[in-house]
C-alpha cells in the first residue's frame, strides 16, 4: 500500500482508512483491521513490508519471467497430483495460484495457505459450492457467476492459469476493469504466445473452458499425452490401520492354492457372526456417543463406517453381494467376514472394503465397512451406492441428536 500515512489522536491513519487491530500476520506481511473513515465501511488492508521484500530479493523473484516448458510441465505435475489428492480428501483449495505455491530445498512443490478451501460439509442440498472466493486473475467462470460451482473443476480452472503463466510469464486475462476482466473470463478471451507447442496450446484450452460441463477433468489431464512426458506417479504411504485379521483369511484361502497338505485340517465353520460385548461395543464410538453407531442415514465417510441391522446376518451377507456385484466389485466370502475388491483401477489402485458383521444384542448385527485399499474419496461414494442397495437392510433408528443426523462414526 503507498498512500500517505499519519497518526491523529492515537489512531493510526492510511488515506482515508483508520486502522486498528492484527487479524493476521505473515513473513512480508501483516492484515490489519480498518474502516474507511467517511463511509464507516469496515475493511481488511494488507500492508507489506518493503525492507523485508528487498532484503530476501522477491522483487527479482517475482520477475524472474517464463520458464521452459518442461520445467513449467514438471511443476504442472506436481500441482495436478497434489490438488487431486486434496479433492480424493473432499477439500477444494479455492485460491490456486503461483503466490500459494512453495518449493522445498530439493525443487518439490508445496501447495499453502488453504485459508479458503472447502470442505464436503460445505456443499448445499444441490452438491455445489455458492461462495464466491478466490483471487479473480485466476478464478473460474462459474465462480463469479454465483450460481454454484463444482469446487474440484474451479480447481482445475486456477491450475490452467497457472500453468499459462509459468510457460508466458504473464495472465491470460488481465484488465485494469473488474468487470472487463470478468468477460474475458467469461469467454475465456486468451491468446496462447507463439513459443507454446501445439499439444500445450491443446490442454490449456481444454482446462480454460468456460464450461465446466465440457471441461476437461483430471483424471483426464492426467491421461494426456503432454502431461504424461516424465510423468513419475506420485507414492502414497499405506494408512496406519491394522487389517490382518479379516486380510489373513482371505490370504489364506489363495495360498493354499499353492500345495496341498493332506494333514490340513479344515477350518470350522462359524454358525454365527462373532458377538460383541457392551465393553466393545462402546469402544467403537468416538466420545462414548453410541448415537454415531445407530445412524439414520449414511453421510460423511472417511476410512472405515458401519451400520446397525436388524435382520440375520446371512441375510445381510447376501444383500451386500448383490448390491456390490453390479457395482463392478469381486465379493468373496469367508464365514461372516467380507471381502470387496474393485474390478476397475481407480485414482489410487483397485478400491477394496473389507467388511465383518458382530452380533451385538440376539437381534441386531453390526456391519462395519473398512478401506483397505484405493481411495478414500471412491470409498465415500461406493459406499454411498452401497447403502442404496442395503436401505431395507439398515435398521433406521431416529438419531440421539441431530448433530449425529448423517454423520458416519469413523476414527
Amino acid at each position: 500500500m503507498s498512500s500517505r500515512t499519519g497518526s491523529s489522536g492515537g489512531k493510526t491513519r492510511a488515506g482515508k482508512f483508520e486502522l486498528g487491530r492484527t487479524l493476521g500476520e505473515g513473513n512480508f506481511a501483516k492484515v490489519k483491521l480498518a474502516w474507511n473513515v467517511e463511509t464507516g465501511e469496515n475493511v481488511a488492508i494488507k500492508i507489506l513490508d518493503k525492507d523485508k521484500i528487498l532484503k530476501h530479493k522477491m522483487i527479482r523473484q517475482a520477475s524472474k519471467g517464463r520458464l521452459k516448458e518442461d520445467e513449467a510441465r514438471k511443476y504442472f505435475q506436481q500441482l495436478i497430483c497434489a490438488v487431486d489428492y486434496c479433492h480424493s480428501r473432499g477439500v477444494c483449495h479455492r485460491d490456486l495460484k503461483p503466490e500459494n505455491l512453495l518449493l522445498d530445498a530439493n525443487g518439490v512443490l508445496k501447495v499453502s495457505d488453504f485459508g479458503l478451501s472447502a470442505l464436503p460439509q460445505q456443499l448445499r442440498e444441490d452438491g455445489l459450492l455458492h461462495t464466491t472466493c478466490g483471487t479473480p486473475n485466476y478464478v473460474a467462470p462459474e465462480v463469479i457467476h454465483n450460481k454454484g460451482y463444482d469446487g474440484t473443476k474451479a480447481d482445475l480452472w486456477s491450475c490452467g492459469v497457472i500453468l499459462f503463466v509459468l510457460m508466458a510469464g504473464y495472465l491470460p486475462f488481465e484488465d485494469t476493469n473488474i468487470m472487463s476482466l470478468y468477460k474475458k473470463i467469461f469467454k475465456a478471451d486468451f491468446t496462447c504466445p507463439p513459443w507454446f507447442s501445439s499439444s500445450a496450446k491443446k490442454i490449456i484450452k481444454r482446462i480454460l473452458d468456460p464450461n465446466p460441463a465440457t471441461r476437461i477433468t483430471i483424471a483426464e489431464v492426467i491421461e494426456n499425452d503432454w502431461f504424461k512426458k516424465g510423468y513419475v506417479p506420485p507414492r502414497f504411504k499405506q494408512a496406519d490401520v491394522s487389517l490382518d485379521d479379516v486380510d489373513a483369511i482371505f490370504s489364506e484361502s489363495a495360498d493354499s492354492q499353492n500345495f496341498v497338505d493332506e494333514r490340513r485340517e479344515e477350518a470350522p465353520v462359524a454358525v454365527a457372526p462373532m458377538a460383541m460385548n457392551a465393553f466393545e461395543l462402546i469402544s467403537t464410538s468416538k466420545g462414548l456417543n453410541l448415537g454415531s453407531l445407530f445412524e439414520k442415514q449414511m453421510g460423511l465417510v472417511k476410512r472405515e463406517t458401519r451400520f446397525t441391522s436388524k435382520c440375520p446376518a446371512n441375510e445381510i451377507i447376501s444383500k451386500i453381494e448383490q448390491t456390490a456385484t453390479p457395482l463392478g466389485f469381486d465379493v468373496r466370502k469367508n464365514n461372516y467376514k467380507l471381502k470387496l475388491q474393485g474390478e476397475k483401477s481407480g485414482r489410487k489402485g483397485h478400491l477394496s472394503v473389507s467388511t465383518e458383521i458382530f452380533e451385538v444384542a440376539p437381534s441386531i448385527c453390526m456391519v462395519e465397512l473398512r478401506k483397505s485399499g484405493g481411495d478414500t474419496l471412491e470409498f465415500h461414494k461406493f459406499y454411498k451406492n452401497l447403502s442404496t442397495g442395503l436401505k431395507d437392510v439398515v435398521w433406521k433408528a431416529e438419531p440421539i441428536d441431530e448433530e449425529t443426523n448423517g454423520a458416519a462414526a469413523s476414527r
